[in-house]
């Protein structure tokens, strides 16, 4: 059983593999040898495309008008901000499928301070998130509303891992001008990501089961003179859902609301 049959939030898995293990058990009785390998193919294709088809529908960034809140705290757990996302959207692209991720930072007053879209795609059960939705909250409100130039770059976080895995390392960089007419230049590097665990999180939102991953992130951002930042983050990640909860030297954040 892979990681990803056996964590999948709290819903039953397993259940639609037992069911087409009897389906076809029982046909073997009663059709011919030859048109019995021909259905079974063509089932199998079926059942594949179902399958992806699952795989990333079934995540909730992948489903249209849905809404989520996330708290941000600072390293001695005050509360310094709050995130949400509003997904739409959602299409077929080739193989993968596709969502439009519309996110608006708020203070800690509940002030709005930035707004931004952002994308995030699924293929073959991989989920590819925008690395600019991990530009951290205080250098989002200093680049406040601005145009930026820069190639799309994505983390990926396979539905089939498990406990021991690697994952791919990924990088960023932009360069945008804000609207007070300041040129500045954002770079982030996330490394080193391993799956470390499993692990259950409670949130005020919900329970997940979840797998925790740790990664070393570098950012750089230049407003005239840039200095290297430095974060070990954990994550906990889960299947059919996403990232639930981070923690870091800088601070927290945890999915406070599913809409």
């Amino acid at each position: 059983m892979s990681g990803f049959e056996s964590l999948q939030g709290n819903k039953p898995v397993g259940t639609e593999k037992w069911y087409w293990q009897v389906f076809f058990f029982s046909l073997s009785f009663n059709i011919k040898l030859p048109v019995m390998k021909k259905l079974f193919f063509l089932a199998l294709v079926f059942i594949g495309r179902i399958g992806f088809s699952q795989n990333c529908g079934d995540y909730y960034y992948f489903q249209n008008n849905k809404t989520i809140g996330i708290s941000i705290a600072n390293k001695k757990g005050k509360e310094t901000g709050k995130l949400v996302y509003t997904i739409s959207d959602v299409s077929k692209k080739g193989s993968a499928t596709v969502s439009t991720i519309h996110s608006e930072m708020f203070d800690k007053n509940g002030k709005s301070t930035t707004k931004a879209t952002n994308n995030l795609q699924c293929d073959n059960g991989i989920v590819m998130m925008d690395m600019k939705m991990f530009i951290p909250s205080a250098q989002a409100e200093q680049m406040g509303e601005m145009s930026a130039t820069g190639s799309t770059n994505y983390l990926e976080y396979p539905s089939a891992m498990k406990e021991g895995d690697a994952l791919k390392d990924a990088s960023f960089s932009m360069d945008f001008k804000s609207t007070t007419g300041i040129n500045s230049h954002i770079s982030i590097d996330m490394t080193n990501r391993n799956v470390v665990g499993k692990e259950t999180v409670t949130t005020p939102a919900g329970t997940w089961d979840c797998f925790k991953i740790t990664y070393h992130s570098k950012m750089i951002f230049k407003m005239g003179i840039g200095i290297p930042m430095n974060f070990d983050v954990t994550e906990w990640f889960s299947p059919g859902f996403g990232t639930v909860k981070t923690e870091s030297n800088s601070g927290t954040t945890e999915i406070t609301s599913i809409k």
